[in-house]
């Protein structure tokens, strides 16, 4: 059986530095683990990539070329049509061996919510024997209020949606966060709604949020009622965070279960 991480998140949150940090961290556990670069823009990242998309089109020529006249998104998407218009070259360099691959994707949330051929992509993976796994990275400094935490959590909802696999939502740079302001951040791992959005009427802005506060409270009630959302916190300088997070993951694409239980023969002795 193979298995997969799609690791999505908008630009900056730290997606190459994850799949980096996650790959050593998997094979410090006496398992392997590559990363495929998906992102056809990337400049540089810490970890060499099993299959580089950049290899087959590459955002910069595509938006040199006259005859297209795309800009830095347009051409990113462009690229992305053309792999998944070409992915049993991806499927010639994946071959056809056991493997936990972690894919590094593009920053463009767009990618994930409006363009169709994502989840064609993500059933081609299926039918390649991989149980994959949607690995959805907010940059935790951006999560520090109830606002900010709501808009988060409508973008990780929307990727869910429009994914359909299992999801699991990770709060990257722990690290960079005071002791005080990592403190303050445990009520969103598991949020309560109800004091999300007292948060949120007391940082109205012009009367705002007052005005379209009923719309504010219905979308946190569906995340209550439903408990669509959660967040995994994850600290790279700390390997028990990495556990947890993969501990996670692994949970959610089955990571293991099909392989057959070692029984230890214990002999007895005799009378």
């Amino acid at each position: 059986m193979r298995y997969a991480q799609l690791v999505i998140g908008p630009a900056g949150c730290g997606k190459s530095t994850y799949c980096k940090a996650m790959q050593d961290h998997i094979m410090l556990m006496n398992r392997s683990a590559e990363v495929v670069n998906l992102d056809p823009g990337a400049e540089h990242f810490e970890y060499e990539p099993l299959v580089d998309i950049r290899e087959l089109i590459n955002v910069d020529i595509t938006m040199q070329n006259e005859e297209l006249n795309l800009g830095p998104n347009g051409g990113l998407i462009y690229c992305m049509e053309y792999l998944f218009e070409n992915l049993d070259w991806l499927e010639d360099k994946l071959g056809d061996r056991d493997d936990y691959i972690l894919f590094d994707c593009p920053g463009q949330i767009e990618l994930f919510t409006h363009i169709p051929s994502i989840t064609k992509f993500v059933e081609t993976l299926q039918k390649w024997n991989f149980h994959v796994c949607g690995v959805f990275l907010m940059d935790v400094q951006f999560m520090t209020n109830g606002a900010k935490f709501i808009s988060g959590t409508m973008a990780a909802l929307s990727v869910m949606m429009k994914m359909g696999i299992p999801h699991v939502n990770v709060l990257s740079k722990m690290d960079l966060l005071s002791k005080a302001t990592r403190k303050r951040i445990d009520r969103f791992l598991d949020p309560d709604t109800c004091a999300l959005l007292e948060d949120v009427e007391a940082e109205s802005i012009l009367g705002f949020n007052s005005k379209y506060m009923k719309l504010t409270q219905a979308i946190a009630e569906i995340i209550n009622d439903f408990s669509l959302i959660s967040f995994v916190p994850i600290n790279l300088n700390e390997e028990e965070s990495l556990t947890n997070a993969l501990i996670t993951i692994d949970n959610a694409i089955q990571f293991g279960e099909d392989e057959d239980v070692k029984i230890k023969e214990v002999e007895v002795e005799d009378e």
